[in-house]
């Protein structure tokens, strides 16, 4: 583990573990490199070099009152990239970690990234808007900013209840993987919280899916309440010159803890192939 100081002042933590072909792990709102422990280990033992930060406000690394913004995200990642001399790397971003790849992607990673995956991801647009009709309403998102303000202890109490599907009828619920969830996200700053809520709810993705020519898997759970998935993995899949879908009924959110062989196994395949 480490950290880089990145052009702005702000330190960025990160993990760096192994050797041969790199991957990097981005994480989701309000969460850390942490949410990634299933994936590190997996992917660590088949061979490879694996890679997770803390986004700028969140986890270990500087809790920022600006630049929490997805362009600003994207260049910290181009500077962390440098900094280690990724390059032929594979890039794998959950939620709002998605949003952050596929940014990257289009911006800084010609020469660097060899593929990208998107995951229960953001992209291509959440917000309802007169070309998105049927997106996410702004009083969603509202009330998202409003418990993060106001009452964040109990609000990521309750909110990774349905993170997990643990309010389906019939789930099997794990207390740690709430409680570890909680912790990672209190450890980051309220201010980068909140910020990032417009970050992920607000930013366009289409013209960066549209630009890449890397192949793109994107993986999504049919049953995410979060981020669902005819929203954004559909239409994400329609956008990329080189994209493969796979959804999964029943999947959450969070599958890549909850459903964590399934989703190494498939990622672990589109990296081969």
């Amino acid at each position: 583990m480490g950290k880089i100081t990145v052009k702005d002042g702000t330190e960025i933590y990160y993990k760096d573990w192994g050797t041969g072909q790199p991957i990097v792990f981005h994480h989701g709102w309000p969460l850390s490199g942490d949410d990634w422990d299933a994936q590190m280990m997996f992917f660590l033992d088949k061979g490879y070099r694996v890679i997770a930060h803390d986004r700028r406000g969140h986890g270990r690394s500087t809790q920022t009152s600006t630049g929490n913004d997805m362009d600003t995200y994207a260049a910290d990642v181009a500077e962390l990239t440098e900094a280690l001399d990724l390059k032929d790397a594979f890039h794998v971003g959950h939620s709002t970690g998605g949003g952050e790849v596929i940014r990257y992607a289009a911006k800084y990673g010609k020469g660097r990234i060899a593929k990208a995956v998107l995951v229960s991801a953001v992209t291509p647009l959440m917000l309802k808007t007169e070309g998105n009709p049927d997106g996410i309403p702004m009083s969603v998102f509202d009330g998202i900013r409003e418990g993060t303000a106001t009452n964040r202890p109990q609000y990521f109490k309750d909110f990774n209840e349905a993170f997990y599907g643990y309010n389906r009828e019939g789930a099997k619920v794990s207390q740690g993987i709430r409680d570890n969830w909680w912790r990672q996200g209190m450890s980051g700053g309220i201010k980068a919280h909140y910020d990032c809520i417009k970050a992920f709810s607000e930013t366009d993705f289409t013209e960066d899916l549209k630009s890449v020519d890397i192949p793109v898997l994107i993986l999504h759970g049919e049953d995410d309440q979060i981020v669902p998935h005819e929203l954004t993995a559909v239409k994400a899949a329609k956008l990329v010159k080189n994209g493969k879908l796979i959804t999964y009924p029943g999947f959450p959110h969070g599958m890549p803890t909850t459903e964590a062989a399934t989703i190494n196994k498939d990622l672990l395949a589109f990296f081969q192939s």
